[in-house]
């Protein structure tokens, strides 16, 4: 089948964007990474000895960079849909975190330990229309919203990412119900053109 306009657009865009070259330049699986570590840089989200859960980290980008600042000390745990190759201090679970039995194994693997850190770069397989995009992007920032409130320890963090639209005002209200500070970041490895942002909710308040 011959590529559309629009993806011959991507592939160029893509292809030249240089946090693509970088990422592979500094061996990272996705151009993602430097989201998070400009995240990091900004606001110190992650530091040796933390436990974290990546929600959504196929092919890696997040859970690499989340491992290199824990540490050996650390523990990262890692879930997705769809196959991810190891990385070294990287427990993986291949899984649908919108059915029972993802969220069940992540739990057993958690064994009652809390989570210092929640990150969320999940998004839905986008279809192009924005009124079928938004409501199932929204779902999976209140799963994962669901989820640290399950998890966190007091005064653990939740990083997300939301699409600006209808349900964010809401969402962020809630956030700040339940922890001390929520901050929107658009970080510069994040496309301009896009209109997914970051919420970083800190200090969770422990229920």
């Amino acid at each position: 089948m011959a590529r559309s306009s629009s993806s011959h657009r991507w592939l160029r865009e893509h292809h030249r964007d240089r946090f693509v070259q970088q990422a592979r330049d500094a061996g990272y699986r996705s151009r993602a990474a430097f989201k998070l570590l400009q995240l990091q840089e900004k606001d110190r989200l992650l530091s040796p000895g933390q436990v974290v859960v990546d929600l959504g980290a196929a092919p890696g980008g997040w859970s690499q960079v989340a491992a290199g600042l824990t540490g050996p000390s650390g523990r990262v745990l890692a879930l997705d849909l769809l196959e991810m190759e190891p990385l070294e201090g990287v427990e993986f679970i291949q899984g649908d975190f919108t059915g029972d039995e993802a969220l069940h194994r992540l739990l057993v693997l958690l064994d009652g330990q809390r989570v210092d850190i929640v990150l969320s770069d999940m998004a839905p397989n986008m279809s192009g229309v924005r009124q079928v995009d938004q409501p199932r992007a929204m779902y999976l920032c209140e799963l994962a919203a669901d989820f640290a409130a399950t998890v966190l320890a007091p005064g653990g963090d939740l990083v997300m990412k939301v699409f600006m639209g209808e349900g964010f005002d809401e969402l962020v209200r809630n956030l700040r119900r339940d922890y001390e500070r929520v901050h929107t970041r658009k970080p510069e490895a994040s496309r301009s053109r896009s209109p997914e942002c970051y919420l970083l909710a800190r200090g969770w308040r422990g229920g």
